[in-house]
């Protein structure tokens, strides 16, 4: 028997236990691409890790199928003449899962522990924020060192996150292994590698729009045995369906598909600076090989190949379809003869590199494109799959020369560019640092008018593209399916999935 059908009998035997023990309330069972990591918002940097937090943990605000930002523990807010505060009307009623009351301190708990908890990937995504007053009960005001355009959308997301003061006081950095949050569920088990459990919260603000009594979140990477537990009715959703997938399961009645292109990207980082590796091989050390690389790859072919074209071709943080794309920096085409002349410039006509690449299918066909690509310009690429959580441990330590990361979005492009550019942020993980760009980046967060940020961005790119930190290649097309009985999902640009408004036929 093979690895992957012993893979799918064993994920069938898992599930239909998972069923069987949640026969007697409602459950949502839930197929995610991969194991999130901690379940800590200050600490958490996963993709799947903010699928969960939709479930467990309301944020400040949310954002809408338009990306507008909307309230959510937060009824109003207002902006001081000069932008530097901004004032936040608190929802009264709220409570955490541990009973603990929300209100005004816990915004301020949550903020400072954002800025200050040591490992926090929040600081840089609320570096502005100089202080927090208690105006009463249910008035905040987030004092500001210079105005700060994106910090709505930070707010938005898992900066915007609230978690019980009492509970985050008592478990200290273990506070992740039981998360106590205010959202719809609360935290039942985790067992890593396999599922998390959490369930409904009875004392929820907004309890009306909750329609199930449990969900259970299982990781499965690979796209055919999350699929196949679909069809078998082991799990009811599932998010990133294999692109190749997606006509069979349009004819089948039983299910639904929904698609929407995101506001992230999916690209190679490359460690110029994050450890002694960068200056170990030739791609971290040299632009003139990163370029070589780049013009070496066709984009168009990328995602017809490894994506069936459920991609939308880019070069930048954003999609060439975004207001604040640079146009001054178009998408290059493929060119291997300069490529081979870069290389030779460089005095390395014969490049070996290691390609880290996630274990999850998509990821997996993308290296062997990438790899047979750049093959034709002299490169020779190394695989290493490694499984998703440890590979950003290791590029957070700089163990890489290469690797193959997506990025969810962010409803704001600071937020798939700050962190990931600026000197030692905490996404940094190519190491990259340069102050003229610190600069820019500084004075895109604090320029409010669209039109100068947008000449802003155009500023950076024309570094940040030549100095190619990170190789963008395409923006996903988000691909769920689910049973057709399910009914209220909302189809939202960031890839998270609301339980709220969610609900099974006859419930």
């Amino acid at each position: 028997m093979n690895t992957k059908s012993w893979t799918l009998r064993l994920g069938l035997v898992l599930l239909a236990a998972i069923a069987a023990a949640g026969a007697a309330a409602q459950t949502l069972r839930f197929g995610l691409a991969e194991d999130p990591d901690v379940l800590d918002p200050t600490l958490a940097r996963t993709f799947v890790g903010r699928i969960v937090f939709a479930s467990l943990c309301d944020k400040l605000f949310d954002v809408d199928e338009k990306l507008d930002i909307v309230p959510q523990l937060a009824t109003s807010y207002e902006w001081s003449a000069d932008h530097k505060a901004l004032t936040i009307k608190l929802r009264k009623g709220v409570t955490f899962h541990d009973g603990e009351k929300f209100n005004a301190a816990a915004v301020k708990y949550n903020i400072e522990r954002h800025k200050t908890m040591p490992g926090s990937n929040r600081r840089g995504e609320l570096a502005p924020v100089s202080g927090v007053d208690v105006v009463d009960d249910s008035t905040v005001r987030l004092n500001l060192s210079a105005p700060f355009a994106p910090l709505l959308a930070a707010l938005a997301d898992r900066a915007g996150m609230m978690v019980s003061p009492k509970a985050a006081q008592a478990e200290g950095d273990k506070f992740g292994s039981k998360p106590v949050c205010s959202g719809p569920f609360r935290f039942v088990e985790r067992v890593a590698q396999d599922r998390i459990v959490v369930e409904r919260y009875p004392n929820y603000w907004n309890k009306g729009e909750i329609h199930f009594d449990r969900i259970v979140y299982v990781p499965i990477p690979d796209a055919t045995v999350r699929l196949a537990n679909l069809r078998s009715g082991q799990l009811d959703f599932i998010e990133r369906m294999q692109a190749s997938d997606v006509p069979q399961v349009n004819t089948d009645s039983r299910f639904k598909v929904a698609k929407i292109t995101e506001i992230g990207y999916q690209g190679i980082t490359i460690n110029v600076g994050k450890s002694d590796l960068a200056q170990k091989n030739p791609l971290g050390r040299d632009a003139k090989v990163r370029e070589a690389f780049e013009l070496a790859l066709d984009r168009d072919g990328i995602v017809q190949v490894a994506m069936d074209g459920e991609a939308d071709v880019g070069n930048q943080w954003v999609a060439p379809s975004n207001a604040y794309y640079a146009k001054n920096m178009p998408i290059p085409k493929r060119d291997v003869a300069r490529a081979k002349e870069l290389l030779r410039e460089a005095g390395v006509p014969n490049p070996s590199i290691t390609l880290i690449t996630p274990t999850t299918s998509d990821a997996q066909k993308m290296g062997q494109v990438i790899q047979a690509m750049v093959k034709e310009a002299g490169f020779e690429v190394k695989l290493q799959a490694t499984e998703f959580a440890t590979s950003l441990d290791m590029a957070d330590k700089g163990q890489f020369e290469a690797y193959i990361l997506a990025w969810s979005g962010r409803a704001d492009p600071d937020g798939n560019l700050f962190s990931f550019d600026g000197c030692k942020q905490p996404l940094n993980y190519a190491g990259y640092c340069k102050p003229e760009v610190d600069e820019l980046l500084n004075r895109s967060r604090t320029t409010l008018d669209p039109a100068d940020r947008k000449k802003i961005f155009g500023d950076i790119a024309a570094i940040v593209l030549k100095d190619r930190p990170i190789i963008y290649l395409f923006h996903r097309h988000w691909l769920w399916a689910h049973t057709a009985k399910l009914s209220g999902f909302r189809m939202i640009p960031d890839g998270l999935v609301r339980v709220q408004g969610l609900r099974m036929s006859g419930s």
